[in-house]
């Protein structure tokens, strides 16, 4: 029976509740990496052949293994959004199976390449300046101590609506075929 674990029990230690520790206390810490990490830190976190299965739609230096691929994930994100953060609602451990529902809010500072599975610049949305906050579920295979593979459900259609993606207004599809151009220019 996989063991859950309440948010009270991740940021609220008392009510005599024990810390978490081990798997599911590194893979909370992963998701904070996510916003301020250093490669050094991603180093501690992931194992040398970790998979992210989320980099499909991410730039090609995300899509390797190991803890330069997540980094680069890491800069992807933080290239588009200031102050990211991650809100660990629940988390449950089965096995070597971690898993958290979290909260990611932040704010579109810069622009939000998607790419193709072939590596190419899908689209690119440019930042209007607006917070957003949605709700993520992240799974994680853990080996010695360490991250070995990453996969998540995201609510992007709710992240597009709050940042203003979606429905775009005439003026903004303008600035989004300008960002396209410009960031399928800079990736060659």
């Amino acid at each position: 029976m996989p063991e859950t674990i309440h948010a009270h029990d991740v940021t609220d230690h008392t009510d005599g509740s024990e810390p978490i520790v081990g798997d599911a206390a590194v893979a909370i810490a992963s998701l904070h990496a996510m916003g301020n990490g250093t490669l050094d830190d991603f180093g501690v976190l992931y194992t040398a052949d970790v998979v992210n299965r989320e980099a499909v739609a991410e730039p090609p230096d995300t899509r390797g293994e190991g803890p330069a691929a997540m980094y680069a994930t890491a800069l992807w994100l933080r290239a588009a959004f200031s102050d990211l953060a991650w809100q660990v609602h629940d988390l449950a451990q089965d096995g070597d199976h971690v898993v958290i529902h979290a909260t990611m809010s932040g704010r579109q500072t810069g622009p939000f390449v998607a790419y193709r599975p072939d590596g190419e610049v899908e689209v690119a949305f440019p930042p209007r300046g607006r917070a957003f906050a949605v709700t993520q579920t992240h799974w994680f295979r853990m080996r010695d101590g360490r991250v070995a593979e990453h996969w998540a459900n995201r609510d992007d259609l709710g992240m597009g609506k709050q940042l203003g993606w979606t429905p775009p207004t005439p003026g903004y599809l303008v600035r989004m075929l300008l960002a396209t151009r410009r960031a399928r220019g800079a990736s060659r």
